[in-house]
Order: C-alpha cells, then sequence, then structure tokens
C-alpha cells in the first residue's frame, strides 16, 4: 500500500490542485473512515458524501405510508431494521411499533413471504427499500409467491436506483465533483455500462471499487490518473467482484417484474425514472395500487442539512444540528439513523466535538 500511496501523493503534486470526490454508497463513507484513509493521504483531496445510502434517501412520505399500513386492521407489516427509526413526519416505525402497530424486523423479502406463509390471515406488506442490490432478490420472492401459491403477501416499493441520481448530482449547481468512487454492491448487479455517461457527457471520472483499504486506495489512484491525463473513463478497480456486463440474470429479473418511474429522494426531491415500481401484469402484488393510502409529503426537519449532504454539497459537521439536537440515539435527519449514513460515520469515526 506504500507504493500506492506513494503514487497518490505524486500525482496530486502533478494536479497541483484540490481534488473533490465522492464516495457515492454509505458502505464506502464508514471504510474510509474506519480504515483512516483521510489520515493517510496527501492534503486536498477531498472526500463528499453520495446519495448511496438506501434509508437515507427513502422519503418522509413512503415512511409514512409503511406507518399508515402498519396500522390497518389485519396488516403485518415487515421491514428492514434499519428502516425502524427513520424519522417520518410525526413519528418512526419504532415509535409506530410500540404504539401497538405490527411491525416484524426481517432480513430478506423471502423471511416476509415465509411470514405471510405463516400467517394467512393476515395482510403481509413487505416494505422494499434498496437499490439494484435488493430489487432482483424482492422480484425472486415474488416469483416464488406464485409458485407456491401465497396471496396474502404484498409488496410497497420505494426502491430507487443510482445512476440516475448520479446524473441529477451531475445536473444540479450546487455539486462539484471531480471523480466518483462509485458503489461495488449495487455494481455487481449493473455492471459498468450504466454509468458510460459519466465520462462521456459530464467528462467526469469514475471508479467501481471494493471495500477494503487498498480497494479504496487504488480507486483513488486510478481516479487521480484520469485526472491528470484529462481523460475521463469509467474503470473497474473490483474486478473480483463486478463484470463490465454486471449480472445478467439479475437484471433480467429485475426488469421483468419492475419498470421505472419518478421518484422522491429525501433531501434531494424527484429523479426522473430513479425508483422501480412493479409492471402491471404483477399488480396483484402492490400494496401502493390495491390499498390506496393517500398520505400527503411533508418537510423536512427545520435546519437539518440532510439532503445537502447527500448532495454533496455540505458535509455533516455544517449542520448546526450535528452531535447536538441530532444523535445516533435521537436521529432528527435520515443520515444519522443508519450505520451507512453520512452524519452517522461523521460522528462515530471523526473525533469533532459533539457537545
Amino acid at each position: 500500500m506504500k507504493n500506492i500511496i506513494k503514487k497518490i501523493s505524486d500525482l496530486m503534486d502533478s494536479i497541483g490542485r484540490p481534488v473533490r470526490l465522492m464516495e457515492v454508497c454509505g458502505t464506502h463513507t464508514v471504510a474510509i473512515f474506519r480504515h483512516g484513509i483521510r489520515e493517510i493521504l496527501p492534503e486536498g483531496i477531498i472526500f463528499l458524501s453520495g446519495p448511496g445510502c438506501p434509508v437515507c434517501v427513502t422519503p418522509i412520505k413512503d415512511v409514512d405510508t409503511a406507518i399508515a399500513i402498519s396500522k390497518m386492521n389485519d396488516f403485518i407489516l415487515a421491514t428492514f431494521g434499519d428502516m425502524m427509526r427513520v424519522p417520518g413526519s410525526k413519528q418512526s416505525l419504532y415509535h409506530a411499533q410500540a404504539e401497538g402497530a405490527d411491525i416484524r424486523v426481517v432480513y430478506s423479502s423471502m423471511d416476509a413471504l415465509k411470514l405471510a406463509s405463516e400467517n394467512k390471515e393476515r395482510n403481509i406488506v413487505f416494505f422494499a427499500t434498496g437499490f439494484e442490490t435488493t430489487s432482483p432478490s424482492v422480484a425472486g420472492t415474488l416469483f416464488e409467491a406464485e409458485r407456491i401459491g401465497v396471496d396474502n403477501f404484498y409488496i410497497y416499493s420505494a426502491h430507487k436506483t443510482i445512476p440516475p441520481a448520479i446524473k441529477a448530482l451531475l445536473d444540479s449547481d450546487d455539486v462539484r465533483v471531480e471523480g466518483f468512487i462509485l458503489p461495488g454492491h449495487v455494481s455487481t448487479i449493473i455492471g459498468s455500462r450504466p454509468y458510460e455517461f459519466i465520462a462521456s457527457d459530464y467528462r467526469v471520472s469514475s471508479v467501481i471499487t471494493g471495500f477494503d483499504a487498498e480497494d479504496i486506495l487504488q480507486a483513488i489512484m486510478m481516479l487521480l490518473e484520469q485526472i491528470a491525463s484529462g481523460k475521463p473513463a469509467v474503470e473497474i478497480q473490483y474486478k473480483r467482484a463486478v463484470r463490465e456486463e454486471g449480472n445478467p440474470k439479475a437484471v433480467s429479473l429485475m426488469n421483468e417484474y419492475f419498470e421505472p418511474r419518478n421518484a422522491n429522494w429525501r433531501g434531494i426531491g424527484m429523479i426522473p425514472r430513479s425508483g422501480l415500481r412493479l409492471r402491471d401484469k404483477f399488480g396483484r402484488w402492490d400494496a401502493e395500487k390495491l390499498f390506496h393510502i393517500d398520505i400527503p409529503d411533508s418537510k423536512e426537519p427545520k435546519s437539518c442539512i440532510c439532503g445537502s449532504v447527500i448532495r454533496g454539497a455540505k458535509i455533516p459537521t455544517d449542520c448546526p444540528l450535528f452531535g447536538r439536537a441530532c444523535t445516533p440515539e435521537r436521529p432528527v435527519g435520515a443520515c444519522m439513523v443508519s450505520t451507512e449514513g453520512s452524519c452517522a460515520a461523521y460522528y462515530k469515526y471523526s473525533g469533532v466535538y459533539r457537545g
């Protein structure tokens, strides 16, 4: 790794100015802190966190809708555990559960299907969140539900897709990024081709990388090589897991069951064709269509800058609530909830004053 760090230092000397890099994935944000990468790199490399934490970008309306479903008679809401404390407009799923709503934490959509098989007198709705990493598994669960004849299982799709979000960032006025550290997990599914617009249309560098310290350092070196040469590209450092074409079977399954739709991202707003909804022919499993729950949109909490953090326009410590009114134990914004959230990572690893 010493040779990589030396090469990074030489490249920064060659570039001769600060460089702004965005790690899109929340797992990369945590890994950069955990491995102490910021401390061993030369000055001038500025890391910005992006919108790659599914908990952070799930909008208030979706949380409120999930809570409303959980309070309906004869309904059980199944959800991933990291969604439990995400703030809605008035409460979180955790608080709704404490008030008596039947909410079950599951580790996968197949666990939710099992719950439906074991509670046939109840309606089971799976709160389907996540990116391209999880949506193929949800599609596979629906295939299995049809195969075994379970008819009391539904999903509420809050799935998001990463490439449209990156495009929205590049189109915005307040985000200045010269290189993207692209997500490893998502890219095992979609490959590198969906990111080609980053280099071809925006002349910005990008590298798909893994999560070890050497992975990330190599990705930074590759990004700086692109920037120094003025030749932006989409490169794969994480070749042991990611292929250019991705996982065609997973993508095919996802596309069979889901279609793109416009979607709201917490703190960012509506991004065209960045969400996934069930296709009409699979509407019998679509809780959103079947149960007609009308929940109004709500504004983000006052003074919370989670949206600016997700866009890479600010860092968590710029927020007046950080570490004071907003902590992992008492989160005001969604970025402080998940272990992959930017604010939670800064709180745990940055060592800044928290009063």
